[in-house]
C-alpha cells in the first residue's frame, strides 16, 4: 500500500532533473502535498504564495507566460474551487499552467464538507482546452507529471492521499488515456478514474469469484475523453458502472452518460459516487463506504444483472 501523495515531490524533481523548466507553487501545504522535497532541493525555484489561491493562480499564469512550467500544487478543493475565476482566465489564455489537487474527493475526510472536492472533475471538465489526469497509484504519478509537462496548455492531475494498491503491470504497462487493465469478457464493464483504484479492483475481483466475466477499464485522462476508444471496450457489454470519488454529476458518470445518449446506445449505466450531497466528517474509508464509492456497491450493482 502505498500513497500516491507521497510521490508528488519526487515527480516534480524528476522532471527537474531531467531538465523540464519546472516552477512550483505553493499555498501554505507544502508538507501536507509533499511539495517540500522539491522546495529543500531548489529553494530558488519554489514560491510559497499564503493562503492566496487566487493569487497563485495568477502567478502561476505569469510564470508560464515567462517559459517556465509551473506546477500549482494544493488540495484539490482550492486549486480548482477556491481559484476557479483565476483559472478560466488561464484556460482562456491557453496558459502553459499545471495543477496538481491531493485530497481529492473525500481523502480529507475529518476536515468534512469544506475541504472535500466532489466538484473538481466538474469544475475543470467543463474548461475548454484543459487536460485531466486521473494516474491510478504511487508508480503512475512520476510518468503523469512528465506526461502534463509535455502537453502544451493547461493540465489538471488528480492525485490520491490514501494509501493504495500498486496494480500488477506486468499484463498492462501504465495506462495514459483509457484502457482495460482486466479483461475476462463482456458480462459488465466498470470504469474508474484514478483516485478509485482500490474500491474498483476489489469490486471487480468480487464479481469474478462469483462467475462473472467483464472489463475493469481506467480512464487515465478523462479530457480529452477518448470516445472511439471507450466505445471500443464497451461494445457487447450490456450494463456498465462507472465509480469516482466525486459527485455523479459532471465526473466521469457523467462524461459517459452524455457518450452513450449521443450514441443512442440502450447499454443500462449505473453511476456510483455522491448523489447531489454535501459530505460528513470522518474517516476517509468509512465515508465512501457510506456515500456508495466502495467495492461492494460496485458488487451489488452488477451481481444481479
Amino acid at each position: 500500500m502505498r500513497a500516491p501523495r507521497d510521490e508528488i515531490g519526487n515527480a516534480l524533481l524528476a522532471l527537474k532533473d531531467k531538465g523540464y523548466p519546472v516552477v512550483v507553487i505553493d499555498s501554505d501545504l507544502a508538507s501536507s502535498t509533499r511539495t517540500d522535497q522539491f522546495q529543500k532541493s531548489w529553494p530558488d525555484a519554489f514560491f510559497e504564495m499564503g493562503i492566496a489561491e487566487g493569487s497563485a493562480m495568477s502567478f502561476a499564469t505569469g510564470q508560464a507566460l515567462e517559459g517556465n512550467i509551473p506546477f500549482y500544487v494544493n488540495f484539490a478543493m482550492f486549486v480548482t474551487g477556491t481559484a476557479w475565476t483565476q483559472l478560466r482566465q488561464a484556460c482562456y489564455a491557453k496558459a502553459n499552467i499545471k495543477l496538481v489537487g491531493s485530497h481529492p474527493g473525500m481523502d480529507d475526510g475529518p476536515d468534512g464538507a469544506s475541504h472535500h472536492a466532489l466538484e473538481d472533475l466538474a469544475l475543470t471538465r467543463v474548461l475548454p482546452g484543459i487536460t485531466i489526469l486521473t494516474p491510478a497509484d504511487a508508480e503512475e504519478v512520476e510518468a503523469a507529471f512528465e506526461q502534463a509537462a509535455n502537453i502544451h496548455g493547461p493540465v489538471y492531475i488528480r492525485v490520491a492521499r490514501e494509501p493504495m494498491p500498486v496494480r500488477d503491470k506486468s499484463a498492462v504497462p501504465r495506462v495514459t488515456d483509457i484502457d482495460a487493465v482486466e479483461d475476462s469478457g463482456n458480462d459488465f464493464a466498470i470504469l474508474y478514474e484514478g483516485t478509485v483504484l482500490e474500491q474498483a479492483s476489489a469490486g471487480y475481483e468480487q464479481l469474478h469469484s462469483t462467475g462473472k466475466r467483464g472489463k475493469l477499464i481506467h480512464v487515465a485522462t478523462l479530457k480529452p475523453f477518448n470516445r472511439q476508444r471507450f466505445l471500443q471496450l464497451i461494445a457487447g457489454c450490456p450494463q456498465i458502472v462507472t465509480i469516482e470519488n466525486h459527485t455523479i454529476t459532471g465526473g466521469l458518470g457523467g462524461q459517459v452518460a452524455e457518450v452513450l445518449a449521443e450514441e443512442g446506445l440502450g447499454t443500462k449505466l449505473i453511476r456510483l459516487g455522491t448523489q447531489d450531497t454535501f459530505t460528513e466528517s470522518g474517516n476517509s474509508r468509512q465515508l465512501k463506504e457510506k456515500y456508495g464509492i466502495s467495492a461492494s456497491a460496485v458488487y451489488n450493482a452488477l451481481s444481479k444483472g
